[in-house]
């Protein structure tokens, strides 16, 4: 019988899981809110390790069905080490043994890593990437995350921490941003700068990126203004790392980029302006095409891939 990967993703609302074919199908799925657990970081892990069991024994598998566990985390992962360093939005959660933890209760092969880092392992492997051998994987969302893959394999840098784009710096003496920096990419195109910019711009409280996509639909200037302003921030953000890193392709994943034909002409525009001739011309940008899967397909490449990665 071929192997199965329990794939699981930690997010700050839901944990999802779900059990992946090794061809990148998910089989099955389950979830369960992080909230009521976030106060109890052992509660939290215990819950996790029956949601496991669970998923595998309620689909008639055992664990020798099982190749592994894999667990993106939305924080600092020491992956070697296998040890959570620092969740942001999970209080509590400091060098936690998570791989440890976890394998001793479940008796399986436990791999965890960045949840962004999965994310873009899937799309290499599964989605909008595969075939390509250098790529970067971008996410919009609250805050911005991003991987690489150079050279046909995962970019992890010196500590595991590669691929922090939204925290380039755009300005020299941009808005304060949350890593203690100021004037990074996040701080332009993070979700609630972007509500605050269009609530600005309509001038009208609460306005968000999806009714900024209808009213653009429907051809309001300043709606178009926004996003073209959006575009142009996200193009600003990645001629650097064309420059830098020469990719084939460049990924776009998260709620904003579900807005693709106001934003990603203006991106290629700035990109093809700004970035060097050579590598401006040879880099395409797409759509992430896994979605809410991304993360949960990821963590069987990540299992699949462990001793490369």
């Amino acid at each position: 019988m071929k192997k199965y990967v329990v794939g699981v993703d930690v997010g700050g609302t839901n944990i999802k899981l779900g059990l992946v074919h090794p061809g990148g199908r998910v089989m099955a799925r389950s979830h369960f809110p992080t909230k009521p657990l976030s106060s109890s970081k052992k509660q939290l892990i215990a819950v996790l390790a029956e949601a496991i069991k669970k998923i595998i024994t309620v689909n008639d598998l055992k664990i020798k069905d099982i190749a592994g566990i894999g667990i993106g985390l939305p924080g600092l992962i020491d992956y070697p080490r296998g040890r959570v360093r620092f969740l942001p939005n999970i209080p509590g959660w400091r060098n936690v043994p998570l791989k440890a933890i976890l394998q001793k209760k479940l008796n399986l092969p436990v791999f965890i890593d960045n949840d962004v880092t999965l994310i873009t392992l899937a799309e290499w492997k599964f989605g909008a990437g595969r075939g390509v051998e250098h790529l970067i994987c971008l996410t919009l969302g609250t805050g911005v995350g991003s991987g690489l893959i150079l050279d046909n394999r995962l970019y992890r840098g010196a500590a595991n921490a590669a691929g922090e784009l939204g925290h380039l710096p755009l300005n020299e003496q941009g808005p304060a941003c949350n890593c203690g920096g100021f004037g990074c990419f996040e701080t332009y195109v993070g979700n609630r700068r972007l509500f605050a910019l269009a609530s600005r711009i309509m001038n009208k409280p609460k306005m968000t990126t999806q009714q900024m996509f209808v009213l653009a639909n429907q051809g309001h200037p300043k709606a178009l203004r926004f996003w073209r302003q959006v575009a142009t921030h996200i193009g600003n953000g990645l001629v650097g790392v064309v420059n830098l890193f020469n990719p084939e392709l460049i990924i776009i994943g998260g709620g904003v980029s579900n807005n693709e034909k106001f934003l990603f002409p203006a991106i290629r525009a700035v990109i093809k302006k700004r970035a060097m001739s050579l590598q401006a011309a040879m880099v395409k940008i797409r759509r992430a095409k896994l979605g809410d899967d991304a993360g949960i397909i990821g963590a069987q490449v990540l299992v699949d891939h462990a001793k490369s990665l």
